[in-house]
C-alpha cells in the first residue's frame, strides 16, 4: 500500500468505529488481529470496542496526529466523552472526561494485522481527583 492508500484506510477505518458499522469491520481489521501483542482476532475485536461503547455511549474516535509510514501506522487519539460507570477501573460515573490514546498499527494485506495501544489514564485520574468549585 502507499502513503495515501495507508492513511485513507486508516480514516475509513476510523469512521467505522464512530458509525458502529460492525459489518464492516472485517474490511479493516484482519481475522487473526493482535492488540497489544495478544491474538484476540476479529471478533475479540469487535467485542472490545462493542464494549467500549456499552461503557461509553458518546464515545468518538477523534485524530489528532496520524503519521503512515506503510506498512505501519500512528495516531494519537483525542476523546471527550461520558463514560457511564468505571473506565480503566476509576468510577467516572458520568463525569466528562477527556484523554488521549497513543497506538500503532500495522498492515497487512490492506487490513489492521497488529495493535499496539496506550491510554493516558492518568489524565482520567487527574480530572477525576479535580477538586469541585467553591460556592459562594
Amino acid at each position: 500500500m502507499t502513503q495515501t492508500q495507508i492513511r485513507d484506510l486508516y480514516r475509513a477505518y476510523i469512521d467505522c468505529l464512530n458509525r458502529q458499522d460492525w459489518p464492516e469491520l472485517g474490511r479493516f481489521v484482519d481475522q487473526n488481529v493482535h492488540y497489544n501483542d495478544q491474538r484476540i482476532g476479529l471478533c475479540g475485536y469487535q467485542q472490545m470496542l462493542e464494549n467500549d461503547f456499552r461503557a461509553i455511549p458518546d464515545l468518538r474516535f477523534v485524530i489528532d496526529q496520524l503519521i503512515a509510514e506503510p506498512p505501519h501506522i500512528a495516531a494519537r487519539l483525542c476523546f471527550d466523552c461520558t463514560p457511564v460507570g468505571e473506565l480503566f477501573g476509576l468510577p467516572v460515573n458520568g463525569q466528562r472526561v477527556s484523554f488521549t490514546e497513543n497506538v500503532f498499527y500495522e498492515v497487512s494485506a490492506g487490513r489492521i494485522r497488529n495493535v499496539h495501544s496506550v491510554i493516558d489514564k492518568a489524565a482520567v485520574e487527574a480530572q477525576l481527583n479535580r477538586p469541585l468549585p467553591q460556592r459562594r
